[in-house]
């Protein structure tokens, strides 16, 4: 109703009557949602008040929300998992789908696209995964909690990085691409282990169909298709085989994420030569025509630009782009919601910390983080493999071997694959990867403020590098 609308004067702009106030309203909250440190602030809270929930009156009815049902029939076919099964199997889904994304950037044209540059944070990474199993398979020896091998390998990139950020400056802009670059493999790390040691059975038809799907994706790449619609309809196709199949149905995920075009239609200068011409052709239009609604060739060019904008640019990149937010700030908080809720009995709290499990989740994210990841880092640069990027040294190294205990998403994600039949296992090593992830955030944190304080008390020339 143009009666409704307010034109800017001399601008040539249409505002709705209340649109300046909602923009006001709008725009620090949008600057909010997308500074780094927020997501991990976001996890933060969802998981304390899933403590609280699951350690007060409400813990019965918590319980009974994440057990209910919830299903699909036709006809005769029906399938239902419940509300946990749905978070951890297909929510999660689209976390390692964004996580794949990055992967496959980061790989193609990031930090891990030259062999030297991704020799560092690969090397770190490895560490980072090897180290903290022996350390727990050392204190778990000959118990069952042994399965829970995996559970210290992950690092959580959210509240890494979340941490990371809240230093700002202080630390050298290359630290955060560092800690980006060896989280990503640690999680590629940790996806291979779910698929190959936390499989039980596996469904050889349901696997064939599922390689079946994977051609399908792979044949709408190679044939130009950049429309997300058909990625995502095979997509959750392959989803239902690599749940019936037996392997962790988050994995298709990532094979989704693998086979999205990297690469745009239109090169970045043709794209500029057609919008000129198309400008052009727009200008002439609006002069034949000045009503836009009833001027289809003007339309017809505004459409002709829109399809120029989305074909210039990456389908994974758009994907990636688009879904981050919903993830970052649904997706995980969900999951902690649904997977943090551990019921402390305190008086006992004493005994959870000598058990074996939490003892061994303890000791991985704690000591074995930072020991393999900085000693696998300066094991490569000494040998003289790679070289530490400018800025950086072996204390920002260590920082960031702390910070890598944060286990919480995926050490919480192995752990409910490794415990499924054994509750009080499973409470033990999510108290552990709790109080560890606490434990790494605050120690990197301070650890890395601390040196970054006696950097600048030390060297003024060195505050400014940073």
């Amino acid at each position: 109703n143009e009666g409704l609308l307010i034109m800017s004067a001399g601008k040539g702009i249409y505002n709705a009557p209340w649109e300046k106030s909602f923009d006001r309203i709008l725009t620090p909250l949008e600057e909010f949602i997308h500074r780094q440190t927020t997501s991990g602030v976001l996890l933060m809270i969802c998981a304390v008040v899933a403590l609280v929930i699951a350690n007060g009156p409400l813990h019965a009815r918590y319980e009974h929300l994440l057990h209910t049902e919830i299903g699909i029939s036709v006809g005769n076919l029906a399938f239902s998992l419940s509300i946990h099964h749905w978070i951890n199997e297909l929510l999660m889904a689209a976390f390692f789908f964004i996580m794949g994304l990055e992967l496959k950037r980061e790989l193609l044209v990031g930090e891990l696209s030259s062999p030297k540059q991704a020799l560092l944070p690969i090397m770190a990474a490895i560490g980072g995964m090897v180290i903290p199993a022996l350390f727990y398979v050392a204190v778990t020896a000959n118990t069952p909690g042994m399965r829970g091998w995996g559970i210290p390998m992950a690092t959580d990139i959210a509240f890494a990085i979340g941490a990371l950020s809240l230093l700002g400056a202080r630390i050298p802009k290359n630290l955060i691409t560092f800690l980006i670059a060896l989280a990503i493999v640690d999680d590629l790390g940790a996806v291979a282990v779910i698929a190959v040691f936390y499989t039980e059975s596996i469904d050889l038809f349901a696997l064939a169909c599922a390689g079946g799907f994977t051609i399908l994706l792979i044949a709408l790449n190679m044939g130009g298709i950049r429309r997300p619609l058909p990625y995502a309809a095979i997509g959750a196709l392959l989803w239902i085989a690599m749940l019936a199949s037996g392997i962790h149905a988050t994995i298709a995920g990532i094979v989704v994420a693998f086979v999205i075009p990297i690469r745009p239609k239109f090169e970045p200068e043709l794209f500029i030569r057609r919008v000129k011409d198309t400008t052009v052709q727009m200008k002439k239009a609006i002069t034949d025509n000045a009503d836009i609604i009833h001027n289809t060739r003007f339309r017809a060019l505004v459409a002709s630009l829109d399809d120029g904008v989305r074909l210039v640019q990456a389908p994974a990149q758009r994907l990636e782009h688009s879904l981050h937010l919903p993830v970052a700030y649904l997706v995980i908080p969900i999951f902690a919601l649904a997977n943090a809720g551990i019921p402390v009995d305190f008086a006992r709290f004493g005994q959870y910390l000598q058990h074996p499990i939490a003892l061994g989740v303890l000791a991985g994210l704690l000591l074995g983080k930072p020991v393999g990841i900085a000693g696998f880092t300066w094991l490569t640069v000494k040998m003289g493999w790679a070289e530490l990027p400018d800025g950086m040294n072996m204390k920002h190294v260590l920082g960031v071997g702390l910070l890598g205990g944060i286990g919480f998403t995926m050490s919480i994600f192995i752990a409910d694959l490794g415990f499924t039949n054994s509750p009080e296992d499973l409470l033990m090593a999510k108290t552990g990867i709790l109080l560890a992830s606490a434990l790494a955030g605050f120690g990197g944190f301070f650890w890395l403020m601390l040196q970054t304080r006696q950097s600048a008390v030390n060297s003024p020339d060195e505050k400014r590098t940073q």
